[in-house]
């Protein structure tokens, strides 16, 4: 049996022998539309993690992880989404600021920050977008001034992911006067029960905010929280973005598959199946989950070599339009049925949920024009985009 192999099974172990008592009914609960349920239980329930060393998996050992292998790594999410396991409360500290760390930050910063993250103890957000700085990102106005022994932020982010849970925030702003598009800009860490923030939830589709306006109103974080050298921001969270589409993606496969398998199920009980139409869309979804699978594989191979390329890119917009088109199937096998709202408190379906959610996927983490336009531009070596 080999390392990897032995490394599964273990995983696969330890979960079937800890997703009891009580985390057993945490089993499926939280992820994208739905991460307001069981929030302050499934924050427990990563604690447990940690205190057993199933956090931070892929970091070195020397900064708390188990310094497991790519493969191990694909293992581990693989079989953590195979056990119904809830949805992760602290994966923008792990999967996005703690590697930023790793590679850019200070030894003091390691030293504050990761154990923290280790242990679930702080939580983060990423504060990138702002009203006129989404997908378009060098637009960023937000700004830091220094002053003595520390940073001053001031400025507006939005679409600001957990927020409203979290206890940090790494920031992107601007911090050379007069610099424009991707110059000037600086990576820092601010706290954000620090004076001068807050913080208001967005109602979404869904009735629930998971995504946040945060307002900086003159905010002040310590001048060692800045990461990299001052204007190597654009550098650091581009860095980040690279981080983000990592090895969870193939675990985020064993939920569209979770999904797909249910649309079926449907489609079999209510008779949706007998319409030839409704087979061939999901015999199409069907396909287009394994291209989503060896695009994701292909991506993988690239960071293993050290070069990710535009797979990235590529399986972002694949994946995200193909589980908008899920949801649009799942609405149609339910038939008129979707429609209907069920009684107080007037919660959606999965299926509803499912489908308004989904219709965000084209839009967060680069959207799909944006997407297109990195193809487009730094693969295919098309004319760049006209701009004003």
């Amino acid at each position: 049996m080999s390392n990897v192999e032995e490394f599964r099974r273990e995983v696969r172990g330890w979960l079937r022998a800890h997703l009891t008592g009580e985390f057993a009914s945490l089993r499926g609960r939280g992820g994208p539309g739905r991460e307001h349920e069981a929030h302050t239980e499934r924050l427990a329930w990563e604690r447990h993690m940690a205190a057993h060393g199933w956090t931070c998996v892929g970091w070195p050992k020397e900064y708390g992880g188990r310094g497991a292998s790519l493969e191990e790594q694909v293992a581990f999410h693989e079989e953590y989404a195979l056990a119904d396991a809830p949805a992760r409360v602290g994966h923008i500290g792990e999967q996005l600021l703690g590697p930023t760390l790793i590679a850019f930050g200070t030894p003091a910063q390691r030293a504050r920050f990761l154990p923290r993250i280790v242990a679930v103890d702080e939580l983060w957000s990423q504060g990138y977008s702002e009203p006129d700085a989404g997908s378009d990102l060098a637009n960023v106005r937000t700004r830091a001034e220094r002053d003595g022994d520390a940073w001053v932020v001031t400025g507006q982010k939005v679409w600001t992911s957990g927020a409203h849970e979290a206890d940090w925030c790494f920031v992107v702003a601007r911090t050379e006067p007069g610099s424009v598009r991707h110059h000037g800009l600086s990576y820092l860490l601010v706290p954000l029960d620090a004076p001068g923030v807050e913080i208001r939830p967005i109602v979404q589709l869904t009735g629930t905010s998971e995504f946040n306006e945060v307002f900086f109103d003159g905010v002040r974080t310590d001048a060692g929280h800045l990461v990299g050298a001052p204007g190597d921001g654009w550098k650091v969270a581009m860095a980040t973005l690279g981080f983000e589409r990592g090895v969870s993606t193939l675990g985020q496969q064993v939920g569209f598959r979770r999904e797909l398998e249910a649309v079926i199920e449907l489609a079999r009980r209510n008779g949706a199946a007998a319409d030839p139409l409704v087979r061939d869309r999901i015999a199409r979804a069907w396909t287009g989950l394994e291209i989503i699978r060896f695009n994701a594989l292909r991506m993988l191979s690239g960071v293993a070599a050290g070069a990710p390329g535009p797979e990235a890119s590529i399986n972002k917009i694949f994946w995200a339009t193909w589980h908008r088109e899920l949801g649009e199937l799942a609405m149609d096998v339910c038939g008129a049925d979707g429609m209907l709202a069920a009684g107080e408190p007037y919660d959606l379906t999965d299926w509803q949920r499912l489908f308004l959610f989904s219709r965000a996927d084209t839009l967060y983490a680069g959207s799909n024009e944006i997407q297109r336009n990195i193809i487009a531009e730094r693969v295919l070596g098309l004319p760049k985009e006209a701009r004003p």
